[in-house]
């Protein structure tokens, strides 16, 4: 007998389903926003802005950097900034699903909403200073990676 999986997994394996969508050739994010209740908000994956020619296709001058490195160079609009975008009503997120650590600028625009709860799956070169950068903004919002196990 299986079983069922906690909505903290369900909504990470969401936004690794986001993340299969992805069109940077360097790492593959998705991004799940949710309210209090943890129902859907809005979802976003990183890639190239609308109309551009995907990194898949012609990889962008950042695309050869390690990870974390040289972003100044990628032209990728982040899973977060996208899932931000689309998110028509911000005023109800409460968590926010990435399956990699946000970045600082990233948190920078996660600080100017009601989000309370980063979950991620993996971690990100500045994924420390990013937490205090969250910390720092409100103690009582958390920032925590997910160890999902089976189930």
């Amino acid at each position: 007998m299986s079983k069922r999986p906690t909505i903290y997994a369900t909504m990470m394996t969401v936004a690794n389903v986001m993340s299969i969508r992805s069109t940077c050739v360097r790492r593959k994010v998705g991004c799940v926003i949710t309210d209090i209740h943890n129902q859907i908000l809005a979802t976003g994956y990183n890639g190239v802005p609308k109309k551009w020619t995907h990194c898949t296709a012609k990889p962008c001058p950042g695309a050869n950097y390690q990870s974390g490195m040289g972003l100044d160079q990628c032209v990728a609009v982040h899973a977060e900034t996208n899932a931000l975008i689309q998110c028509s009503n911000i005023d109800k997120a409460h968590h926010i699903y990435i399956t990699t650590a946000p970045c600082i600028s990233c948190v920078k625009a996660l600080i100017n909403t009601p989000i309370m709860h980063i979950h991620y799956s993996h971690d990100y070169a500045d994924t420390n200073a990013s937490h205090q950068l969250w910390s720092h903004s409100d103690s009582r919002r958390t920032f925590g990676k997910l160890v999902i196990t089976g189930g």
